[in-house]
């Protein structure tokens, strides 16, 4: 870990001292500088979860990730820098189908500080863009949204608020249960290869946009969406390559074959959770 060529991989400038400010700068500086994406799926090159290939890719070779790439790079940096964090497994609300992922879906991060928990997450596209305190029924408005956490029977549950005092949407389920990076290695081959799988399905690349807003790639689309507004416009596959780059500054690892089928639903069998409240 090369902590200053992180730092500068990110845009990020301020104190460095493990305290709730530097967790809240380091957040929102990976988030604007780091692509939520999935191109790596579809330029043949796979994704292994090792901490020297994940900062090679994202801190070298200018890519992006999805969620246990950025987080468990992100957790690096953080533990790096002296900050109490682990690692937790989360299960994601499909937007496309409304239901629960299998379990280790998703990794998200739980920083301890003076004696409180802090939820950070810069692996999952559309979420919160600063910490959230670990503290149920604590509606907590911020740039992104107004977001909740609730808590049941041992599981947490992340919710976007339609508006503050409003009933809320799940975006998905965690337990403080704490895990490591490797026992997301089998997840990490299903998100790549089932069709039950945004990643597989979807070839997108999404940054937030400063002032409000967020950038998409999928497939044969731009989607620009600010303060409830939706455009799209059209792309040829020739022009992708430089648009990503010049946009996201991502740098492709090889041709890339642009896709944007349905997500079908999991083979019987496979375990998945009910459909969340809506």
């Amino acid at each position: 870990m090369d902590v200053g060529a992180y730092l500068s991989r990110i845009g990020y400038q301020g104190p460095t001292e493990p305290t709730l400010e530097t967790l809240r700068g380091l957040h929102r500086c990976h988030l604007f500088s780091v692509p939520f994406e999935s191109l790596s799926v579809h330029c043949g090159e796979p994704i292994t979860l090792a901490l020297p290939l994940l900062y090679d890719k994202i801190v070298c070779r200018g890519h992006g990730g999805f969620c246990y790439e950025n987080n468990g790079l992100f957790l690096w940096l953080l533990r790096a820098l002296g900050f109490r964090v682990v690692g937790l497994a989360g299960r994601v609300r499909n937007r496309f189908t409304g239901r629960l992922g299998p379990p280790r879906d998703h990794l998200v991060l739980l920083a301890r500080l003076g004696g409180r928990g802090f939820l950070c997450d810069v692996g999952f596209g559309d979420g919160f863009l600063e910490p959230l305190r670990l503290e149920p029924g604590l509606e907590q408005p911020q740039e992104g949204g107004t977001f909740r956490l609730g808590l049941a029977g041992g599981v947490w549950a992340l919710e976007r608020l339609r508006a503050p005092g409003e009933e809320g949407r799940v975006l998905y389920t965690f337990t403080l249960e704490e895990r490591e990076l490797g026992d997301f290695a089998a997840m990490c081959c299903y998100h790549q290869n089932a069709p039950s799988s945004i990643f597989a399905c979807k070839s997108f690349c999404s940054l937030p946009q400063p002032g409000g807003g967020r950038l998409t790639y999928m497939g044969w689309r731009l989607i620009a969406t600010r303060g409830g507004a939706r455009t799209e416009t059209p792309l040829q596959p020739p022009e992708i390559p430089a648009l990503l780059q010049r946009t996201f500054g991502a740098q492709l690892s090889g041709t890339l074959v642009p896709k944007d089928q349905d997500i079908q639903p999991p083979p019987e069998g496979e375990e998945m959770g009910p459909a969340p409240p809506q």
